[in-house]
Order: structure tokens, then sequence, then C-alpha cells
């Protein structure tokens, strides 16, 4: 490699033409006293040489001399050379890679904060430039803060909590969410679209679903929902970035106001109204058994008779016993007619 690509790299690593001249004329001559080292970068007929001690720009030899004491000091310092002896003092170039690789990451870390630098400078002029910057409307929130982030967001809820409900979730469910049962309690509406999915996992629904339910959640159920989301007093909306088919959920995007957190707070108004009921309202019977209520509760959500009997706890024999006894109740033949008099009899 010519003298002139290698000075080039060791000034990318941050050495100035000076010092990468002087390391490579000790390369070339050896351990040298520095009068030799000075004399040799002063010779003429080298332009490599006189780019590195040109007399008219350098002034007198004191001056030239504390230039080159400098640089030496400087080299020293980067482990690029040593000075040995005790008289007559030599320099000797060492073993370059510990340096060299200080160097490098030196300049890499340079690189950067001037990356960062430049970033931000972006940003202020985003600011000034546009009053709504993009950026500040949607947050992405990953890893085990998540969770955390999720919970602070619930417990500011003042009026209404919408959601768009399905498996995966941020984290197992050993029950019903304390948090809604402590807004329930001061007011906050809860209206929730289930995905089929979620009320068919026995283990959900009997530990969040149902109790959720119980303490006065509105609750309705879809084959699938679109996403998976909640809006909590349209003024924010938690939306998951994970897919229906995995099994963890460690990010998710948090939208301010806008034109997109209008379009989520309408899209779980339209599946609302599409969905069906979960939960029974005042014009069902009082003389029904709670397993009845339920068994309604569950034929509205579209789950097959093996998930029911699962939820329930209970044979298909049993199931079967339980559905006949509605079926008398309600004056009807088949299940489809069950449905029709509890539609009109107000019962869901």
């Amino acid at each position: 490699m010519a003298d002139q690509d290698l000075r080039t790299h060791l000034c990318r690593l941050g050495l100035t033409r000076r010092q990468a001249e002087m390391y490579l004329t000790l390369l070339a001559l050896g351990p040298c006293a520095r009068d030799v080292l000075f004399r040799d970068l002063r010779r003429d007929g080298s332009d490599r040489k006189k780019a590195c001690l040109d007399e008219s720009r350098q002034g007198q030899y004191q001056d030239q001399m504390q230039c080159l004491e400098e640089e030496l000091a400087r080299l020293e310092k980067l482990g690029l050379i040593m000075v040995t002896g005790t008289g007559v003092r030599e320099c000797v170039p060492v073993e370059p890679a510990i340096a060299l690789e200080h160097l490098s990451h030196a300049r890499t870390a340079e690189l950067r904060a001037s990356h960062q630098a430049v970033v931000n400078a972006y940003r202020d002029y985003r600011r000034c430039a546009g009053p709504h910057e993009t950026e500040s409307l949607i947050e992405v929130v990953t890893g085990p803060s998540v969770a955390e982030r999720v919970r602070n967001i619930e417990q500011s809820a003042k009026s209404e909590v919408l959601r768009l409900d399905s498996l995966p979730y941020h984290a197992p469910h050993g029950g019903a969410d304390p948090i809604e049962f402590e807004k329930l309690g001061s007011g906050v509406e809860y209206r929730v679209v289930y995905s089929r999915s979620a009320v068919a996992n026995s283990a959900y629904y009997n530990r969040s679903i149902q109790p959720c339910v119980a303490a006065g959640e509105q609750a309705r159920v879809l084959p699938a929902i679109p996403v998976k989301m909640t809006v909590f007093d349209r003024r924010l909306a938690v939306v998951s970035m994970s897919v229906v088919e995995t099994d963890i959920n460690e990010s998710l995007l948090i939208v301010h106001p806008s034109s997109l957190l209008s379009a989520l707070t309408g899209l779980f108004e339209t599946s609302w109204r599409t969905a069906l009921p979960m939960h029974l309202n005042g014009g069902v019977p009082s003389a029904l058994t709670p397993m009845h209520r339920r068994i309604l509760e569950l034929l509205a959500t579209g789950v097959t008779d093996d998930t029911i009997a699962e939820l329930l706890g209970v044979s298909r024999r049993t199931l079967s016993r339980h559905l006949e006894q509605l079926n008398a109740r309600a004056g009807s033949l088949s299940r489809f007619q069950m449905a029709l008099h509890a539609a009109r009899s107000g019962w869901i």
C-alpha cells in the first residue's frame, strides 16, 4: 500500500496529517532521536514531508520544534509510539492494534453524535415549520414497559373505555382486571367487543370476561376483530402491533388526538353495531336459573355446544337437558325459534 493511501486511512481514524506523517516516517526510519526525525521531516525533495512542515507556514526553528514536541506527545498518548532512553531519547513506533481500535471507536461515537445532532436539528425545524408534528401523534412502546404503560393509561380514564379484544394478551391473565372493576364502580362505562376465540378460551372467559360482565361491562362478540385496540375517553388509543396468530405481544402504538384516532373510534362503533350481544338485559325472566342465564349468554356469542359445555364445566348431555328446559320455557322447538323468542322478548 502506498504511503499516500496509508496516510489517508490514518487521517480517517482521527490523526492529523502531521501526526500521520510522523508515524509513517518512524515506520520508515525505525527508532530514532527526535532531532533525526525532525531533520527527516524537514528534508527537501519530498512533497510528502513538505506538506507536514512547510517553513513558510510554521515559522522559526524553535516554533517548529515545539509543534513537533506537541505532536509526538499526542502520538505517545494515543499509544502509537513510545519514547525511550534517558539521554538521547528515541522515538519508537509500537504495534498499533489497540490504539487504532480506540481511535475507531472514538470516530464511531463522534459520527453517531453528529448524526443525532442533525436529526435533532431537523426535528426542531419541523416544529417551527409545521405546528402539527407527525411524530408526536403516534408513540411506539416495546418490551416490558408495554403492560405498565397500558395500566397507567387505563387508570386515567374518566368516562368510557372502548375495546376490541382478542388473543394474545400483554401478560398472563390470573383474573379480571382490578382497574376495570375500580373504574366500573366509579361510573366509567366499558364497552368491549370480544372475538369468538377469546370467549372460547375457557380460562380467559371464566377468570376475566364473565366477572367483568357481571360487574357491569357491556360485552358483545364478533367471529373475529379487525385489530386489537382500546380507546380511552376518545382522547387516546392503544393499538396492539401483534397479530392474532402469535403467542406474544411485545409492542403497541399509542395514538394521540388526530384523524387516525377518530378513524379508530369509528371502527369500534361499527364493530359494536355489528356484534352480537353477550349479556342479557332486564327483559329476561327473573325465574331463569343462573345456569340458564349463562347458557343464553353463551348461545348469543355463537360458540359451539362443545365450547359452551366446556365453559360451564358440564357434559354435553347435561347441556342438552338445559337446552330442552329453555326451549320449553320459550315455547320453542329449535334453537332458531329460541333465538327469535329471546330477541322479540327483549332478553338480549
